[in-house]
């Protein structure tokens, strides 16, 4: 059976080591994430999850949901206490809004806790999750009339919500959609169209669930300039609050999907269904933008989260089994085989997903960070460099992070064997389910594409530019230690293979855009190697000082250089086939005519 463990050291280590979520006290709600609290968040937060969500994570995903006639959805057995626990001990509630009922604390704080709650069941966070993204919306382009009829039960976790974009003949060309707002005289919209791929359309765990939709009103244009945003209650909230009718919207079924079983994706029908404009009419891709960045964030670190679980598994069962003799000669002569960790193969697989999954928390936790620096740093000059670097990162933290993510879930699938293909062992439902990540709230192509195709030259290319300098800065401070000078060099080395790839596109993207199509993956891949390089500098350092002051945990300590000497030596040289591979330009890629794809 799978286990997991909250890695409560670590995230504290990188809060307060590598962050420096104290140093920002000063700012609003900061205030709320003393040490002690933070601390109470991480080990309560960790304990619920691993006690109440993890056991009901293989159960989950074997029972799946179930739609009945009526077009109502239950969740798998245990899921609906489960989540009424969630809500009482008010877990969602973290970053809210005060004013809303939340708790008001920073948003890397509420980001860590969601580490461990997809971590230990990926399927049930997608809930809350779905919530956060629709609350996020409501708050930013909401009047204050929908914000008080709906934000305070969303962030209390007594109401769902949704997000409802995706088509059957539209997914990333949203200009295609057929969904229709038509304006009632009582300024309501009547919504008809039907949507897919709608995680948490439908289920038992919410008294209501208000989705947020996409549809087009009469006359405008039909291209993605045409679209508005819409708030459609499943019922509809009376002036006093209390629940009204049953609105025009239903699933008509449940996907049948390769993993995230326990997760109602939904197809949604609106026959005429009630809802209000959200925002200005065919001003709903700003808004729409506004719960994709954020859901993007958090794919990102649903990557990280499935891969953590599947690492510490991958670790245990090296420790447990046994098979063959080491290179070097039996390391355990009285048993008849070595463990599994004594083979290099499986130490390099294990080393990956070490370097990898430490290496991601920092950056997701550090992106965390400049969300809320966005919003409440002191300075105006603070606010925008935060909100420039974390617009450049957020397709690298999900397009990097789901990828590499993906690829932990399998090789740790790959340390168990032949096990780790049988499903009792668990192995095999963190590959399918971590699949999914690399391919909802945009693929990772897509991601790519957002990547060199819009941040890089936004602001006369403004965010890479802070981003180079912050990079560029610490390296040369590292060199200056004896301690950090090589892995200083080494991620110096990978940042020049990144701005000479960036210099490439400049050069030809403009006479040739497929050079930027063909190289836009890789691209990303080498941006997150130096992201994530760069917290590893960071980690490195604090490490170094941690042991010069004779902080207890030295083997924790001394784990974190090691893994960041790995890093440096078999990750950051990736950065120069990455180059390569973008200046060997899109000739290869483009030149076969469709037809010639199959050797008939």
């Amino acid at each position: 059976m799978p286990q997991y463990t909250p890695p409560v050291r670590d995230t504290r280590f990188i809060l307060e080591r590598v962050i420096g979520l104290g140093s920002h006290s000063n700012l609003p709600g900061f205030a709320n994430a003393s040490p002690d609290i933070v601390n109470a968040v991480l080990e309560e937060g960790g304990k619920f999850v691993a006690e109440i969500l993890f056991p009901l994570n293989q159960s989950g995903d074997q029972q799946g949901c179930t739609r009945h006639d009526d077009g109502s959805v239950t969740t798998p057995e245990g899921f609906k206490a489960a989540y009424a626990q969630f809500v009482e001990s008010g877990w969602g509630t973290l970053a809210g809004p005060e004013e809303f009922g939340g708790q008001g604390m920073p948003h890397v704080v509420a980001t860590a806790f969601e580490e461990y709650l997809i971590s230990a069941n990926m399927a049930f966070a997608m809930y809350p999750g779905l919530t956060q993204g629709a609350t996020a919306a409501l708050l930013a382009k909401g009047s204050d009339e929908q914000k008080a009829k709906y934000v305070p039960n969303m962030i209390a976790g007594k109401w769902g919500g949704t997000m409802n974009l995706t088509e059957p003949q539209c997914g990333t060309d949203l200009g295609l959609i057929k969904t229709k707002a038509e304006p009632q005289t009582d300024g309501s919209y009547s919504i008809t169209g039907t949507k897919i791929f709608i995680s948490s359309g439908e289920h038992d765990l919410t008294e209501n669930i208000i989705h947020l939709v996409l549809a087009k009103t009469p006359g405008a244009p039909d291209s993605s300039k045409g679209i508005s945003l819409f708030v459609v209650p499943k019922f509809l909230v009376k002036d006093d609050g209390s629940l009204g009718e049953r609105n025009a919207v239903s699933c008509g079924s449940i996907e049948h999907k390769m993993g995230i079983h326990a997760n109602s994706t939904c197809v949604m029908n609106y026959d005429g269904a009630t809802g209000w404009l959200v925002g200005e009419e065919m001003k709903g891709l700003a808004a729409m933008f506004i719960m994709m960045n954020a859901a993007r964030l958090g794919v990102g670190l649903q990557g990280l989260g499935v891969g953590e679980t599947a690492y510490q598994n991958a670790v245990q069962y090296a420790h447990d089994r046994r098979q063959g003799r080491a290179l070097t000669g039996p390391k355990d002569p009285e048993e008849k085989a070595d463990t599994l960790f004594v083979h290099p193969d499986v130490r390099r697989m294990l080393m990956e997903a070490k370097a990898l999954t430490e290496g991601l928390r920092a950056l997701c936790l550090w992106g965390a960070l400049q969300v809320d620096l966005s919003h409440k740093a002191e300075s105006e000059e603070e606010r925008q460099l935060a909100d420039d670097l974390i617009g450049l990162l957020t397709p690298v933290i999900k397009g990097y992070g789901t990828d590499k993510g993906y690829d932990i879930a399998t090789n740790a699938q790959q340390v168990y064997g032949g096990h780790g293909y049988i499903a009792e062992w668990g192995m095999e439902q963190y590959v399918r389910d971590a699949r999914i990540a690399m391919i909802y709230e945009g693929t990772n192509g897509v991601q790519a594409m957002d990547l060199v195709g819009r941040k890089l030259a936004r602001n006369g290319g403004r965010a890479v530019q802070a981003f180079f300098k912050l990079v560029t800065d610490e390296v040369a401070a590292a060199k200056e230690d004896e301690k950090l000078a090589d892995y200083a060099a080494a991620l110096e080395k990978a940042l020049g293979q990144l701005q000479a790839a960036t210099m490439w596109f400049m050069a030809n993207g403009m006479q040739n855009p497929n050079n930027v199509g063909a190289g836009a993956h890789s691209y990303m891949h080498l941006m997150g190697i130096v992201a994530t390089g760069l917290m590893w500098l960071r980690m490195a350092k604090a490490a170094h000082t941690a042991l010069a002051e004779g902080e207890g945990d030295k083997a924790f300590y001394e784990a974190k250089l090691v893994t960041a000497r790995y890093f440096a030596d078999r990750i950051m040289p990736d950065a120069g086939a990455l180059r390569r591979k973008i200046e060997s330009g899109s000739d290869s890629i483009m030149a076969l005519d469709p037809e010639m794809f199959v050797a008939a």
